[in-house]
C-alpha cells in the first residue's frame, strides 16, 4: 500500500396538532422560497416519534408539499409538515405525515435498505451543498430505515449505511418520523457557518403518491441540484471521526481431501476503520476481510468467447463506488469500466494447474484494503484505494494466484455549480509472477484516462467526453497470451494487426464522446461514439470484453409522465447503432423500438423488437477469420402485477431468429412474489429456455493463424431450466432471517460438425463444410445448486451479528446432451454437497 501512503502525505491538512400554532410556515412551492431554517437545541434530542422535546415548540414548520409522482406540481392528497433542529453533533428533522385513516397507512417489515410498498418520509442531504452528492435517511412507519448516497446528481449508492437512529409512530393523525442523523455520518467543510442542501419527501404506498418540499421536478434532470436550503447552522463540531469495527469469524466447511470431503474448522479475526483525517476527508481501511453473509453469484453457463460479468456485492467495496466510476462506454449490452473491483479477491487465474479443483479456494484472500475518499474543497473531489491480496497455494508449491497490488485513484473537479466538470483516473497493478506464474500472467498493468462533462440549455442537455490509455508489460507467453485472448485476437488470419510472440509490452487507446438531452418536454436523446484500438487492455483491474471495434449508437425517447386515460407513465424508445472494425469492415448496423408503461391500475408492461442487418463477427471463430453473419431479429416483452398487492404475477418473454432460420432461441420467465403478512415475504421465479444455434463454435485445429487450420462449428441443440426462490422473515427492523436458493440445470448436444470453407460468403451454405478430422461433436450436462440461509441480528447500532449457512452441489458431465427438466433437479441433489457454516459477529465503536 506504499502508493496510497505517499498519496496520504500529500493531501492531508424536519408533528402533533399543537405544533400548528405560533411557528412561522415556510413555503416550498417556488424556488425561491426553498429555504428552512435549523433551530439549535440545548440538549440532545429524544428519538420517540413524538414532539415532546422543547426545542420542536419552536422550530419552524416547513409545509407546502407538493406531489411530484404521479404528476408534476399537485397537490397532495395529505398534508405533510417537517421541522428541523441540531445540536454541535447532530441533525434532527421531525415529520408529521397526515392521514385522515391511520389503519390504511401501509406499514411492512423488512431487512434494511429493502424497499417495500410501504409508506415512507426521506430526508435528504447535500451538507457539502454542491448541488451534485447528497446522502438520504428514508424510515416507514414500521420503522424501517433506509439509507443511501447520491453522486453524480442522480446516480445513488444504496451501499453506503451510515450508523444513525429514527422512530416511527402511528397515531390518530397519521404517523409521526424522527430523526437523529450523527454530523460524523455526513461531510462538509470547516467554516463557522454552514448551509446545507436539503429536502423533505413523502411516499403514500396505497395511491403510490410521491410529494417533496422543495418541489422535485421530474422534467428536470438531477436529483441533488433540485434541493432547497437549511440554513442556521452555527457551531458545528469539526472533530476528527474515528470509528473502529472488528469482528471475528467462525466457520466449518467442507473441503476436498484426496477424491473424498472432510470438514475443516476456522477461526479469523478482522476490521473494518473509519478515519475522518479531517471534516471532509475520510479513510477506509479493513484488515483481513470476510464476506461470508453475502449471497452467492447466480449460476450462469457460458458458452460465449467473452467473460461473464457479475456484479459487486462486497459492502467495503460497494461504499463510495460513484468517486471511482469510469465508464467508457455501453455498447451491445456491455459496459466498459477501468475500475471493476471484482477483480480484488477474484478467483484464483491458475486454478487450472490443479489436478483437484475443489482443492483450489472459491476467492483469493484480501490481505488488507485501504480507501480515501472526500473533497478537497473547491469542488475538487478525491478517491484513492489500495489493496493486497495473499498469495494462494494448492499444498505447498502449486502457485494459482501470485501476491498482487492494487492501486486506484480518481480526482474529480466539478464546475459551474456542479453543472460542468473534468476529472483523471490512473491504476495499477503489479503482481509478483516469479516462477511458473509469470508465464501466464502480466507482470504490470496500468492505466490513465481523463473525462469531461458539460451540461447547458437550461441544464436539459449534456455533453460527455473521456480518453484512456493502457500499457501491460510482462513475460513474452503472458504477452503472447494477452495478445490471443478473446478481448484483442491477434491472430486472426484476415487482418493487418501483426501478432507477436516475442513481445513483453502492449499499448492501446480507447476514446467516447456523446451528447444527450435528459430533461425538459417529453422528448430525451443520446448519442454518442467510441473507438478502441486492438491494443488496449484494462481487465487487470477493470473490465472490458472486447476492443479492435469503433462505432456510434443513437436513442431517442418520448416521456409522458402525467397520467392519461390508460396509463399513469408512458415512454417510448427508439434504439440505432452502428460498429465497426478498426479497419473500416462493419460488425453491427441495427436498431430497436420499445416501450414501457404503467397503467393507471399499478399493472406494468413491456415489449420491443428489433433487428441487425448482416454483419462480420470478430470473435465466432476464437481467433480465426471474421465470420459474415445474416440477419437478426429478435422481441422481448413482459408484464407484471400491481406491487401494492399481496401476490404480484409476473411474465418475461424473449424470442430470437437468425441464420436464415437455422439459429432460434426462445425464453420463458414466469416469477410470483406473495406477502403472507406485514412481516413475511417470499418470491419464487423460473426460467426456461431453448436454443438452437447452427453455428456455435467447438473449436479450432492446427496452428494459430495458419491457412492449415481448422475452425470449426456445430450445431448446438440446448435446454436450460434454473429456478430462483427467496424466503423473508422479519422479526423485527433489526432482526431478520432471509433464505436464498437456486437450483440451475442445462444439457446441450452439438451436431452437423463442420469447419469454415469460405467465412464470407453470402449464401450460408457456403460458409462452411463437413468436418471430418474428428467424429462425435459430443455432448454436455451441467447442473448446480446454490443457496445460503442468513440470520442478521443488528444488536446495537452499527454493530452485526450474522449466523449463516451456505450450500452448494455441482455435477457436470456428457450425459448424451439429454435435457430431462425436473429430473435433473432430483439427480442434482444426490451431489454431494459443499456446506458452510459460519458465525460473524462485529461491534461498531465510534465518535
Amino acid at each position: 500500500m506504499k502508493n496510497l501512503a505517499i498519496l496520504v502525505a500529500v493531501v492531508t491538512g424536519w408533528s402533533s396538532s399543537a405544533a400548528q400554532e405560533g411557528p412561522r410556515s415556510i413555503n416550498g412551492r417556488s424556488a425561491a422560497a426553498a429555504a428552512a431554517v435549523a433551530v439549535r437545541s440545548p440538549g440532545q434530542v429524544s428519538i420517540d416519534a413524538r414532539d415532546a422535546d422543547p426545542v420542536w415548540r419552536v422550530a419552524p414548520v416547513v409545509d407546502g408539499f407538493r406531489v411530484f409522482d404521479p404528476v408534476e406540481d399537485g397537490d397532495p392528497s395529505f398534508r405533510t409538515e417537517a421541522r428541523f433542529a441540531y445540536d454541535e453533533r447532530n441533525l434532527y428533522v421531525l415529520v408529521r405525515a397526515y392521514d385522515p385513516h391511520p389503519d390504511s397507512i401501509m406499514a411492512l417489515l423488512s431487512r434494511r435498505d429493502v424497499d417495500t410498498q410501504s409508506d415512507y418520509v426521506q430526508v435528504v442531504v447535500d451538507s457539502y451543498q454542491d448541488r451534485r452528492t447528497a446522502y438520504w435517511f428514508a424510515v416507514n412507519p414500521a420503522g424501517v430505515k433506509m439509507d443511501a448516497y447520491i453522486y453524480n446528481d442522480v446516480e445513488e449508492d444504496m451501499s453506503w449505511d451510515g450508523v444513525w437512529e429514527a422512530r416511527a409512530r402511528i397515531d390518530s393523525l397519521g404517523w409521526v418520523a424522527e430523526f437523529r442523523i450523527p454530523l460524523s455520518q455526513l461531510r462538509f467543510p470547516k467554516r463557522e457557518v454552514h448551509s446545507f442542501g436539503i429536502a423533505v419527501a413523502r411516499h403514500v404506498g396505497r395511491n403510490k403518491e410521491r410529494s417533496a418540499w422543495p418541489l422535485f421536478r421530474r422534467s428536470r434532470f438531477g436529483i441533488a441540484s433540485q434541493l432547497g436550503t437549511l440554513d442556521g447552522l452555527a457551531g458545528l463540531s469539526s472533530a476528527r471521526r474515528l470509528e473502529v469495527m472488528p469482528y471475528l469469524v467462525q466457520s466449518n466447511e467442507s473441503v476436498s481431501r484426496g477424491g473424498s470431503f472432510g470438514r475443516s474448522q476456522r477461526g479469523s479475526a478482522g476490521a473494518d476503520i473509519k478515519i475522518g483525517l479531517s471534516s471532509n476527508l475520510t479513510l477506509d481501511a479493513t484488515v483481513n476481510p470476510d464476506f461470508g453473509q453475502v449471497e452467492a453469484d447466480p449460476s450462469v453457463l457460458n458458452l460465449s468467447a467473452f467473460e461473464q460479468f457479475f456484479e459487486e456485492r462486497r459492502p467495503f467495496f460497494l461504499e463510495g463506488t460513484g468517486i471511482f466510476r469510469f465508464d467508457q462506454d455501453c455498447n451491445d449490452g456491455n459496459c466498459s469500466g477501468l475500475f471493476y473491483s471484482r477483480r480484488i479477491g477474484r478467483a484464483p487465474q491458475l486454478g487450472f494447474r490443479s489436478s483437484d479443483p475443489n482443492a483450489v479456494p472459491v476467492a483469493t484472500t484480501i490481505a488488507g484494503a485501504v480507501k480515501l475518499s472526500g473533497q478537497l474543497g473547491n469542488g475538487l473531489s478525491l478517491g484513492v484505494l489500495d489493496a493486497v491480496t495473499a498469495r494462494e497455494t494448492v499444498g505447498d508449491t502449486l502457485v494459482v494466484e501470485p501476491r498482487t497490488n492494487y492501486f486506484v485513484a480518481r480526482v474529480a473537479k466539478d464546475m459551474r455549480g456542479g453543472r460542468s466538470g473534468v476529472g483523471a483516473i490512473l491504476t495499477a497493478v503489479n503482481r509478483e509472477t516469479a516462477g511458473e506464474a509469470e508465464r501466464y500472467l502480466r507482470r504490470e498493468a496500468y492505466t490513465a484516462g481523463v473525462d469531461m462533462r458539460h451540461r447547458f440549455g437550461g441544464d436539459n442537455y449534456q455533453f460527455t467526453a473521456s480518453l484512456a490509455t493502457s500499457l501491460v508489460r510482462g513475460s513474452a507467453e503472458a504477452i503472447a497470451a494477452t495478445q490471443r485472448s478473446p478481448v484483442h485476437l491477434y491472430q486472426r488470419p484476415d487482418d493487418d494487426i501483426a501478432y507477436d510472440s516475442t513481445r513483453t509490452a502492449l499499448s492501446g487507446l480507447s476514446a467516447m464522446v456523446g451528447v444527450g438531452k435528459n430533461g425538459g418536454g417529453i422528448l430525451r436523446f443520446y448519442s454518442g461514439g467510441w473507438y478502441r484500438s486492438p491494443g488496449f487492455e484494462i481487465n487487470d483491474v477493470g473490465f472490458m470484453t472486447n476492443v479492435n471495434s469503433m462505432g456510434w449508437s443513437n436513442w431517442v425517447g418520448l416521456v409522458f409522465q402525467e397520467p392519461r386515460s390508460f396509463y399513469r407513465r408512458l415512454q417510448i424508445n427508439f434504439n440505432q447503432w452502428n460498429s465497426f472494425f478498426t479497419d473500416g469492415k462493419r460488425t453491427g448496423l441495427g436498431g430497436n423500438v420499445n416501450a414501457n408503461v404503467t397503467f393507471r391500475n399499478m399493472w406494468s408492461a413491456n415489449g420491443g423488437l428489433g433487428g441487425e442487418l448482416p454483419s462480420y463477427c470478430l470473435a465466432c471463430l476464437r481467433g480465426g477469420p471474421a465470420l459474415y453473419e445474416d440477419r437478426t431479429l429478435f422481441a422481448f416483452g413482459g408484464v407484471q402485477g400491481d406491487p401494492r398487492r399481496p401476490l404480484v404475477p409476473a411474465l418475461g418473454l424473449s424470442l430470437n431468429w437468425r441464420d436464415g432460420g437455422r439459429s432460434r432461441s426462445y425464453s420463458v420467465n414466469p416469477r410470483v412474489s406473495w406477502r403472507v403478512a406485514s412481516r413475511f415475504s417470499a418470491s419464487l421465479g423460473v426460467g426456461y429456455s431453448a436454443n438452437r444455434d447452427d453455428r456455435q463454435w467447438l473449436g479450432n485445429f492446427g496452428v494459430a493463424g495458419h491457412d492449415t487450420t481448422h475452425y470449426t462449428v456445430a450445431r448446438l441443440e440446448q435446454r436450460t431450466l434454473s429456478v430462483t426462490a427467496r424466503v423473508n422473515y422479519t422479526v423485527s427492523p433489526t432482526l431478520s432471517l432471509q433464505f436464498y436458493a437456486s437450483p440451475f440445470v442445462s444439457a446441450g448436444r452439438y451436431t452437423d460438425w463442420r469447419e469454415v470453407a469460405d467465412p464470407g460468403a453470402r449464401d450460408y451454405p457456403m460458409r462452411f463444410r463437413p468436418f471430418t478430422l474428428r467424429s462425435n461433436p459430443g455432448s454436455f450436462n451441467f447442473r448446480e445448486f446454490r443457496s445460503n440461509l442468513v440470520l442478521r441480528w443488528e444488536y446495537r447500532p452499527g454493530s452485526v451479528l450474522y449466523a449463516v449457512w451456505q450450500q452448494g452441489r455441482e455435477q457436470s458431465g456428457a450425459e448424451g446432451g439429454e435435457f430431462r427438466g425436473w429430473d435433473d433437479y432430483r439427480s442434482l441433489f444426490g451431489a454431494h454437497p459443499r456446506n458452510t457454516f459460519l458465525i460473524k459477529a462485529s461491534y461498531w465503536l465510534g465518535r
